[in-house]
This record gives structure tokens, sequence and C-alpha cells, in this order.
């Protein structure tokens, strides 16, 4: 039996995570959300998550920089920003570090769901 992909929600938001949290079970995936990237790094998930979708700004380490610590640390994860503020200075730079998506708040579901459809391809991590 195929398993789910696992997708990490990382806003310092709740209303955010709970409604991310929501859609994405609805749609059939598996979520986990945490208030902070500290709280993401130091779950334990890591190895488990196929996608994770990260407010920009954050107290304390932002989405982007969450995106480039996984990399350096060797844990490639699918990464979708989302924010309130957009910049396209920043939004350039992220997605030249390699993010899946920018997108700014607020936002269709089909949007985000479409994007986590192109984070998540076969063949990665999943639950």
């Amino acid at each position: 039996m195929p398993t789910k992909p696992l997708v990490a929600i990382v806003d310092d938001d709740e209303s955010i995570r709970v409604t991310t949290k929501d859609l994405l079970e609805s749609a059939g995936l598996n979520a986990a959300a945490f208030a902070s990237a500290e709280d993401f790094l130091s779950s334990g998930l890591l190895p488990s998550v196929s996608c994770a979708i990260a407010d920009m700004r954050m107290p304390g380490m932002s989405g982007l920089a969450l995106h480039e610590h996984l990399l350096a640390s060797g844990n490639p994860i699918s990464t979708i920003l989302i924010t309130a503020y957009p910049d396209e200075l920043v939004r350039a730079r992220a997605l030249q570090a390699g993010v899946v998506a920018y997108l700014t708040k607020p936002f269709t579901d089909d949007e985000l769901l479409g994007c986590i459809s192109s984070a998540v391809r076969p063949g990665q991590r999943s639950v």
C-alpha cells in the first residue's frame, strides 16, 4: 500500500498552521505543524519530511534561512515559502536558492496544493 507524503508546516501564526494542516489532511497528505524553524529542526522528523511549507518572516530563523540550513546540512527538503510581505528581490534569491515556490498570502488552496504536488515527486520520502 502506498504511503502518504509528510508535509511540514512551519509558521509562527497558529491560524495558518491549523488551516493549512486541515487542508493538507483533507487532500490526503500527512502534515505536521511547527511554530518555528527551530521547533521543526529539533522535531526528529526531518528524515520523513517530503516537503516543507515555511513562512518567510518568523521570529528566529526565517523560511529562507531554514531552506538554506536544510541544504547546508544535507537535508535537501523541497521547500515552499509563503509570505504576507512580498519582495521581488527576496523572491528571486529564494528561487535561485532552489525553493519550489514563493507564494504571497492570501493564496488559494489550489495554488498551494499545486505547489505541493510539484514538490513531492515519486520516489521522494513518505511515511
